[in-house]
C-alpha cells in the first residue's frame, strides 16, 4: 500500500507550477518590480522589493489557478490550453482550490506583514479582478472581455508602486494606462491566429463575433491609442529623452505591424505581432527603469 504521506513528484510539483501560468505571471511581476523601482528617486528598499515580488507572485499565481479552474473545459476544447492540467484532469477541484488558497493567503500576509497593508488591499482587488470579474463574469458574456476586464492584467506597476511609496500616484496609473491600452491588441493578435480555437471553445472572442476585418481595424486603433499613450511619462516629466526615443521606436514597430495586419492579414503576421507586443512591453519598460536612473 501506498504510504498516505508522499513528497510529491517532480511530475506533480510542475503541474501545480503550469497552473500559475508562470510565463504570464513573470511578465507581470516584471512590470511589478519595474514600478517599485520607478517609485523612488534612490534605489528601494530591498526587503520591500523582495517581499512585495514574492507576494505580488504568489497572489498573481493564486488567480491563474482559479482561472485554470473556471476555465478547466473551455480549455480541453482548445489546442493551445488542452494540455493544461485542469483541462487533462490531472489535478481536481478541490486540489485547485486548496492550492490556491494556500499561496493566495501566503502571498497577502507576506504583503500585509512584511510590506505595507496597502500593497496587500491592491492586490487583492486585483486577484478579485481577473478571477471573479474577468475570468467568471466578462469572459464568456462580451467581446469586450479583455477590453474592460483588462485592468486588472494592468495593475502590476501600481501594485509595486505601493509596495515602496504606500502610495499609488498619477505616475503610477500611467503605467496602469499604457498595459491597458497594449493588451486589447496583445491579445487580439492572438485571436486572430488562434480563431479556430476560439471558435470551439464557445467563448465571445472579437475575431469570432464580429470578424477578422472588424478585429484587424482595432487592433490598428488600439495600437496607435498606445503610441499616444507611452508619451506620457515624458509628457508629464517622470521620464526624459531616452525613454522617450526607445518609445517612440518600439511604437513605430508596433504600428508597422498593425498597419500590416489591417492591410494584408496572416496568421503568420498575426503571430508575429503576438511575439513582439511581449518583446515590446518589456523593452518599454526596461526603458523606463534606465531612463529613471540616467535623468534623476
Amino acid at each position: 500500500m501506498t504510504s498516505l504521506v508522499t513528497s510529491p513528484s517532480p511530475n506533480r510539483i510542475a503541474q501545480y507550477w503550469a497552473l500559475t501560468k508562470p510565463r504570464v505571471t513573470q511578465l507581470a511581476v516584471f512590470c511589478a518590480v519595474i514600478g517599485m523601482f520607478l517609485a523612488t528617486p534612490d534605489l528601494p528598499d530591498w526587503r520591500k522589493v523582495v517581499f512585495g515580488t514574492i507576494g505580488i507572485w504568489l497572489l498573481a499565481g493564486a488567480a491563474f489557478a482559479v482561472n485554470c479552474l473556471v476555465e478547466r473545459e473551455i480549455d480541453s476544447r482548445m489546442t493551445r490550453t488542452a494540455r493544461r492540467p485542469m483541462a487533462r484532469g490531472e489535478i481536481t477541484v478541490m486540489q485547485t482550490l486548496v492550492f490556491s488558497g494556500v499561496i493566495g493567503g501566503l502571498g497577502m500576509w507576506v504583503l500585509y506583514a512584511l510590506v505595507n497593508p496597502l500593497s496587500m488591499w491592491l492586490t487583492l482587488a486585483t486577484f478579485v479582478g481577473y478571477a471573479v470579474i474577468y475570468t467568471m463574469i466578462l469572459k464568456p458574456a462580451t467581446p469586450q472581455n479583455i477590453v474592460i476586464g483588462g485592468l486588472s492584467g494592468a495593475m502590476p506597476p501600481a501594485l509595486g508602486w505601493a509596495c515602496i511609496a504606500n502610495d499609488v500616484p498619477m505616475q503610477a496609473w500611467i503605467l496602469v494606462m499604457i498595459i491597458f491600452v497594449w493588451t486589447p491588441p496583445h491579445f487580439w493578435a492572438l485571436a486572430m491566429y488562434r480563431r479556430e480555437d476560439y471558435a470551439k471553445s464557445g467563448l465571445p472572442m472579437l475575431p469570432i463575433t464580429h470578424g477578422l476585418k472588424f478585429t484587424q481595424f482595432h487592433v490598428l486603433l488600439y495600437t496607435i491609442a498606445l503610441f499616444a499613450t507611452t508619451m506620457l511619462p515624458f509628457a508629464v516629466g517622470m521620464s526624459g529623452w531616452p525613454y522617450l526615443v526607445c518609445a517612440v521606436i518600439l511604437g513605430g514597430i508596433f504600428l508597422w505591424y498593425a498597419w500590416r495586419i489591417y492591410r494584408n492579414y496572416s496568421d503568420r503576421l498575426a503571430r508575429k505581432t503576438f511575439t513582439f507586443s511581449i518583446i515590446y512591453l518589456s523593452l518599454l519598460f526596461a526603458a523606463l527603469l534606465l531612463d529613471h536612473y540616467l535623468t534623476f
